[in-house]
């Protein structure tokens, strides 16, 4: 299967079906233009739900998330027969959650997050930009943004340190 594809299934196929509407982020990830800043946008107000929660619970959840979400992307994916489908965002949903751990409140802190995460999202550096070209399946489209995510959470994290 190529591995990128700007083919995209109607709208309604996507919305319709529980799992290509999840694996779209609730249909972000129908977004024409820049997709994944899409489905990043769409995780802030699963995080502002989960914010309050007790650390533990916020780690369970985040922890769910990636964990179905391996299942979730990569029967999305071989449905329409594309490794990582652009429009595939629940993996940006995992991955700005995962930049959330313990983040400070405050919207500047939801902003820094975001932009650090797309940052290590798109530039991809080592390993992200090599296991995204090697792992298939739902595990190859989770795991490079579950690290760009855990990347974004240490810069994030020693961010807050400095400056607070």
């Amino acid at each position: 299967m190529p591995n990128k594809s700007t083919q995209t299934p109607p709208a309604r196929q996507i919305l319709r079906d529980p799992v290509h509407f999840l694996a779209f982020g609730f249909g972000s990830g129908l977004s024409p233009k820049a997709p994944g800043t899409a489905g990043t946008v769409a995780a802030i107000p699963i995080f502002l739900l989960l914010q309050g929660l007790p650390l533990w619970a916020y780690l369970l959840i985040t922890a769910l998330v990636v964990a179905v979400g391996i299942w979730i992307c990569g029967e999305s994916s071989r449905r329409l027969g594309v490794h990582d489908h652009p429009g595939i965002v629940w993996d940006e949903i995992a991955g700005f959650l995962i930049t959330m751990i313990a983040a400070p409140a405050g919207w500047i802190w939801i902003l820094v997050g975001f932009l650090l995460f797309r940052l290590f999202d798109i530039l991809k550096p080592w390993p992200i930009g090599w296991l995204d070209k090697h792992l298939e399946g739902g595990t190859g489209i989770m795991l490079d943004d579950v690290l760009a995510g855990i990347y974004a959470l240490i810069v994030l994290q020693a961010l807050a340190w400095w400056l607070i």
